[in-house]
């Protein structure tokens, strides 16, 4: 039986051959054109092949005409230089040419209008040679569009790049699919994750179509088999693309429909689409192009005039931080990463901890007063938490739109499908996840769960000679290369590098290996660097790391245990030994680089000074707001306080003018609150001079004016050395003390007695007195040039109360 079919294959190809002329070269296509007569040519290229659907009835119409002048050709853009601008085009392609001039183009395998176009143009090929017409000969309009096109970019390059169109594939749900009604669940499915359908249409393909869209499943034994089902019912055919660009979609569609065999993908991929909704062998539910030539191909034949949509460029990706709280990780982690996933995040970091109070308090320090937070503190150092740095075009208001509104009553009402919704616990009033409100916020609190970390990255002798393309995969990492070296290990160096190791096995050929050739070691910056990095060079066994992370560096580079490609730090600890070691004492700033100049260290050690003060004023802030809020609730204590600083305020007022007019009176008020006792005090002479000087001393101590606090010390020794000799002075004095104005007045708010002794003898003075006391007041500081004569008065003053 494969026999025969074998035979009726070559006897297919043998009766083509005949019917249709080969054109390989260039010498080839100038002979036909130099010829007469009506050529019809099938331009293919050597990746797809000519039109082979459509030779049957080329055929059947050669030997109805019978006309000599009708002539069927083949040639291969690929190898032929007049073809050139056919190359790197899919969709089938017909030129008619007469006498060596293009008379017409059809494009697509249309079975009809080709027959119908060969029978026009020979009968106009007729009558040109009979003498009754002239040839018309017309230019490839989609040569001449691809021409202009071509010259615009010559034009301006730049604008052809904005120009550049989205990557496409073609998808078919095949009969059987449509036939179980699945069209709709699959389309579904094919959006969820994140794939766009930019056309769709319902089609019942004729056996041409099917077989010029597996032309290169023609040699197969289960051709005719594929034809037949490919036209027993319709299919739905779609466009595909993703994101801005649409970048590796067929790739990734390939990946979601899964293996050919509907067996091997259940057994490998239960979760593809064939998987789900495949029968058999070529009855697997969809098809998926394999190629952008064969996408393209494909498109051009289901939608010829469709046009592909311009790239919107590469995305900017946002980053957020995501948080899982105690509750939710604990019963729900799995769940939640999963949908995660299929949104379309990319877990850029992650990290499973859990917080103290003290630091659940500080994170959220902008919500303290509120009453929900202190459960809300306490649920978040209740046990481990999952922090995640999450990346997407959206990432803040998409992360945020899965979460749903914060109040989980609003929540289960307008949205039942977020995340706090759905996951919301009984008689718990604190939802179960947490999400930066804006890229700001996010950048703040991923450096609050994921601060910038230093660790050492080593590209070992085996893998120096792929370090550009590992260095490549550090930066799309996110990682910064701080500082970089490239040196030849001793083997002391080498020991002394891996002394962890020292009572391993594997460690003398560790060693060897290390020192055999050049080495390069750099110091890695990014949030979460050692973590980060561990993650991204994967398992230390190469074979292991390409079961359980195929795109990781030792997956990619290592060969063994022994020759894996990469180093890393296991703990911030001893990547900051390595580096120590490696490259001696480094200062970086808080964004991760490298500090090289000591101007740049002191500037940065101003910064951190500068942090420090502005914690402290937020420190100081925060204990000033405690502060106010127990005074909101003690509001009669503090409506007390307000009256009796607005009392004394009032009282300032009234005596600011007082002191202004009146200095000497200013401090009467004292005196006259006095006990009787005080004010005849003055009245027995002895005592009052003892008792007035501690007095006086008490009253300076308790004043601000640290001037009169000085001169008051030798003021008392004058009283003692002259108070034997006051009765003998005291007319002496009483004459001076007329001619010159009183210290008396300029004490007299601190000393009560003396003033009232000499109040008569104020009043003779009294202008002067005000003249001289008020700029003594407002001025304290000429006190020290007055000292002298200010001892001499003082010194009077007492001799009179002595008298």
């Amino acid at each position: 039986m494969a026999d025969q079919k074998k035979g009726s294959t070559m006897a297919r190809r043998k009766q083509e051959i005949q019917l249709q002329q080969e054109i390989e070269t260039q010498e080839e296509w100038e002979d036909i054109m130099s010829k007469e007569g009506l050529y019809v040519i099938d331009v293919y290229q050597e990746w797809c092949g000519p039109c082979s659907g459509l030779i049957a009835n080329l055929k059947r119409l050669k030997n109805e005409l019978g006309d000599d002048l009708l002539h069927f050709a083949i040639a291969k853009a690929d190898t032929i230089d007049a073809l050139e601008k056919y190359r790197g085009h899919c969709q089938p392609c017909f030129l008619f040419y007469a006498g060596g001039m293009l008379v017409a183009v059809i494009r697509g395998a249309n079975s009809p209008m080709v027959m119908r176009t060969v029978t026009e143009q020979l009968q106009q090929e007729h009558r040109v040679i009979d003498g009754a017409a002239e040839r018309k000969e017309i230019k490839d309009p989609y040569i001449s569009m691809v021409d202009n096109m071509s010259n615009d970019a010559d034009e301006d390059e730049e604008e052809a790049e904005d120009e550049s169109k989205k990557e496409v594939t073609v998808a078919v749900i095949k009969p059987d699919a449509v036939k179980a009604g699945k069209v709709d669940e699959i389309i579904e499915d094919i959006k969820a994750h994140g794939i766009e359908i930019l056309k769709q249409e319902e089609r019942l393909m004729t056996e041409d179509e099917a077989k010029n869209i597996y032309t290169h499943l023609q040699d197969e034994d289960f051709f005719n088999d594929l034809i037949t089902f490919m036209t027993s019912g319709p299919s739905h055919i779609l466009v595909l693309t993703k994101g801005r660009t649409g970048e590796n979609i067929i790739n990734e569609f390939r990946d979601l429909i899964g293996p050919t065999s509907v067996e091997d993908a259940k057994e490998k991929q239960p979760e593809s689409l064939r998987a789900k909704h495949g029968e058999k062998t070529f009855m697997n539910a969809l098809h998926g192009s394999s190629s952008d030539d064969q996408a393209m191909r494909e498109l051009a034949f289901f939608f010829p005039d469709f046009a592909i949509p311009a790239s919107e460029g590469k995305p900017k990706l946002q980053r957020t931080l995501a948080l899982i709280r105690p509750d939710a990780f604990k019963l729900h982690k799995d769940e939640v990463m999963q949908m995660i996933n299929e949104a379309g995040f990319k877990v850029a970091l992650q990290k499973e901890m859990s917080l103290t109070k003290e630091m659940a308090e500080d994170f959220y320090r902008e919500h303290e007063g509120q009453e929900y937070f202190n459960e809300l503190t306490t649920r978040m150092s209740s046990g481990p938490l999952m922090a995640l740095g999450l990346a997407r075009e959206d990432a803040v208001e998409g992360w945020r739109s899965m979460l749903g509104p914060k109040e989980l009553d609003k929540a289960k009402e307008e949205s039942p499908d977020s995340l706090r919704a759905k996951f919301a616990l009984e008689d718990v009033a604190i939802n179960q996840f947490h999400g930066s409100d804006s890229e700001a916020a996010a950048q703040k609190e991923l450096d609050f769960f994921f601060p910038v970390q230093q660790t050492i990255a080593v590209i070992k002798p085996d893998a120096l000679g792929t370090k550009d393309e590992i260095i490549e995969k550090v930066h799309d990492a996110g990682f910064k290369i701080a500082a970089r070296k490239e040196t030849t290990l001793s083997r002391e160096i080498a020991e002394e590098f891996y002394s962890d190791h020292k009572d391993k096995d594997y460690y003398n050929d560790l060693v060897e290996h290390m020192s055999s050739g050049p080495t390069m070691f750099m110091v890695l910056s990014r949030e979460d660097a050692v973590d980060g990095w561990r993650s991204l060079i994967g398992p230390t066994d190469p074979e292991k790391a390409k079961e359980e992370s195929p795109d990781s560096l030792r997956a990619l580079y290592g060969g063994d245990i022994l020759k894996n490609a990469v180093h890393g730090s296991s703990n911030v600890d001893q990547a900051k030994t390595t580096i120590q070691k490696i490259f001696g004492d480094l200062k970086f700033t808080p964004e991760g680089l490298l500090i090289t100049d000591e101007a740049e260290m002191q500037e940065q050690e101003e910064k951190s000074e500068e942090k420090t003060e502005e914690a402290g004023e937020e420190a100081q802030q925060k204990t000033e707001g405690e502060e106010q809020k127990g005074d909101v609730e003690s509001p009669k204590e503090e409506q007390a306080e307000t009256k009796e600083q607005e009392a004394e305020q009032a009282k300032t007022e009234e005596d600011k003018p007082k002191e202004e007019e009146k200095p000497t009176e200013e401090a009467k008020p004292t005196e006259e609150e006095k006990p009787k006792e005080e004010e005849k005090a003055p009245e027995e002479p002895p005592k009052t001079e003892e008792e007035a000087k501690p007095e006086e001393a008490k009253t300076e101590e308790e004043t601000p004016k640290e001037e009169q606090k000085t001169e008051e010390a030798p003021k008392e020794e004058e009283k003692t050395e002259e108070a034997p000799k006051e009765e003998e002075k005291k007319e002496e004095e009483v004459k001076q003390e007329e001619e010159t104005p009183k210290p008396t007045e300029e004490a007299k708010p601190e000393g009560g007695e003396e003033t009232k002794t000499e109040e008569p003898e104020q009043k003779a003075e009294e202008p002067k007195t005000e003249e001289e006391t008020k700029p003594e007041e407002a001025k304290p500081e000429e006190a020290k040039a007055e000292g002298e004569e200010e001892k001499k008065e003082e010194t009077k003053t007492e001799g009179e109360g002595a008298a």
